[in-house]
């Protein structure tokens, strides 16, 4: 038997799985650095965008832990359900986001998925013009760090469903 969010006991949902690891607790420095390195990012950029760019590239990089934390944390600052949901096709979708959200969601995936490629031209043009350059050297940070934090959580296994939003303010 689980306890689901709502308390409530059931048997119908699947075990939920141990962490590897918690590594910060292994690598305290590391986790530190990451977190003056999340603050500092985070200063340039508006808030809603920065919940946008890390929900976006959690749902790339498959992080369940921070779809959880940040999803909650949108939801916390009033972000709508509708946004939140539509983000996985906002191609489709792109009437419920500003042009500039736009433009960092676009940032966000081909910064991401590298593999693809270089960050083309055409993207990083189209963020060029609506940020400037101190705004948009503070969003490509951010884009950075949630990466590394997606890679931290899922090669450790970090497990999702806990986080309150705050926890890690």
């Amino acid at each position: 038997m689980t306890t689901n969010e709502n308390s409530t006991t059931t048997s119908e949902y699947c075990a939920e799985h141990t962490p590897r690891m918690v590594w910060s607790e292994h690598a305290p420095e590391v986790y530190k650095a990451m977190a003056r390195l999340e603050a500092a990012s985070r200063r340039g950029v508006d808030p809603v965008i920065a919940e946008l760019v890390k929900i976006r590239s959690s749902q790339l990089n498959h992080c369940a832990f921070c779809l959880d934390m940040h999803t909650k944390d949108a939801l916390a600052a009033g972000e709508s359900m509708q946004r939140i949901v539509q983000l996985s096709a906002w191609e489709e979708s792109r009437h419920f986001y500003t042009p500039k959200e736009i433009a960092a969601i676009e940032l966000t995936e081909a910064v991401t998925v590298l593999t693809d490629g270089f960050v083309p031209d055409e993207v990083y043009d189209r963020a060029a013009k609506h940020f400037g350059e101190e705004e948009l050297a503070h969003l490509i940070a951010a884009i950075i760090t949630i990466n590394a934090w997606n890679r931290f959580a899922v090669s450790t296994r970090m497990v999702p469903g806990h986080y309150t939003p705050g926890d890690f303010r």
